[in-house]
């Protein structure tokens, strides 16, 4: 049964451009409603006012810049590690990068026709599966070697696990409730063996939530 299921369509390596294609043709729309209708992108908002930036006249160049880095760290990373950051390379490289390098050449079809959208996303996400396969495919899988995947899968968990701290002190300085519950958020983690950092946001946002920070 076992050996039936990893032969299945849902284990197969080309289903893989399939589900990206998907995803990215999703993105891309949302990034369509975006410049249209300002609402419905699928990003940091930090990350889609530098899209903004460009639409009111500021220039595309740090929406395509950083977009399309991460997009192309992404593809790099994807075939060693087997896994496809979709936030760095999908949500930011299809959603804001992509389209601001279109748009910065003057193509704006793909954004202002949902269709042409759905379809420009599909294809750039199938194609961008299809190249992590092949390069998974003639690297990882014909190689005894790593590559370094086992590293760079362990270093962003690793990385993270000193971020807690620095949260706790951030959510201290914004207001002394919103402190206390990332304190005692990240020590209940902590008490579990989880990592601080998620306690100390699930700590500071309900208490955030109770006794909200005032704007200035």
């Amino acid at each position: 049964m076992g050996e039936l299921q990893a032969k299945g369509f849902w284990y197969s390596e080309w289903a893989f451009p399939l589900f990206v294609a998907c995803l990215a043709s999703g993105i891309f729309a949302g990034t369509h409603l975006y410049y249209v209708y300002h609402v419905g992108a699928f990003n940091d908002i930090a990350i889609v006012a530098m899209l903004e930036a460009g639409i009111k006249g500021g220039g595309y160049g740090a929406a395509a810049a950083f977009g399309a880095s991460f997009l192309f760290a992404r593809i790099l990373e994807g075939p060693l590690v087997g896994i496809l950051d979709i936030g760095g390379s999908l949500q930011t490289g299809i959603g804001i990068g992509v389209p601001a390098l279109m748009l910065g050449a003057g193509f704006t079809a793909p954004l202002t026709s949902f269709p042409l959208a759905l379809a420009t996303g599909a294809l750039l996400g199938f194609i961008i599966g299809t190249v992590i396969i092949l390069i998974r495919k003639y690297t990882i899988n014909a190689s005894n070697s790593t590559f370094g995947a086992d590293v760079m899968m362990g270093a962003g968990n690793a990385a993270g696990r000193y971020l807690g701290p620095l949260i706790i002190i951030s959510a201290i300085m914004a207001s002394i409730p919103v402190g206390l519950g990332a304190t005692v958020g990240a020590a209940i983690f902590y008490y579990y063996n989880k990592p601080i950092a998620g306690g100390a946001i699930i700590g500071a946002m309900l208490l955030g939530a109770i006794f909200p920070i005032p704007t200035q």
